[in-house]
């Protein structure tokens, strides 16, 4: 979905530089994103959109995630009733540990692996926490 790595980059510029017409860029990204409940389908919310977003990975590149989309959209302040059914997802995704488990890989394309898939990533583990919090504030 291009319009989720549009909002990643987008979320970067300082809200006091961002123009009204930037920020009604980001309000209808963030629409349509919400109206997909995150990863569903608009017209059937009963399907997922792209099985491989449930599978949490790091780094992301050109694919995306449950985690990365609420990354993004917790990063431009959105809370919305419409996310909790992916917060649900990712608190299910929690090992006893606390951690969470990398579950998609880009190691064999690199030249070095990240971390093993899985086991208990220290990355998607840190973003899931910073997630929950923004999202809990």
């Amino acid at each position: 979905m291009g319009v989720i790595k549009a909002l990643k980059a987008l979320a970067e510029i300082p809200v006091e530089k961002r123009s009204s017409d930037l920020k009604n860029v980001i309000d209808r990204g963030v629409e349509y994103v919400l109206a997909h409940h995150i990863y569903k389908r608009s017209h059937d919310l009963s399907k997922v959109s792209k099985p491989s977003w449930l599978r949490f990975g790091f780094p992301k590149m050109w694919q995306t995630d449950v985690l990365e989309i609420l990354q993004i959209l917790t990063k431009l302040g959105v809370k919305d009733e419409r996310m909790q059914e992916a917060i649900v997802l990712v608190v299910s995704k929690q090992n006893d540990e606390g951690k969470w488990v990398l579950e998609n890989t880009f190691n064999g394309r690199f030249l070095v692996s990240i971390e093993r898939k899985g086991k208990p990533s220290k990355w998607i583990t840190l973003n899931a926490l910073r997630v929950l919090e923004k999202f809990s504030e």
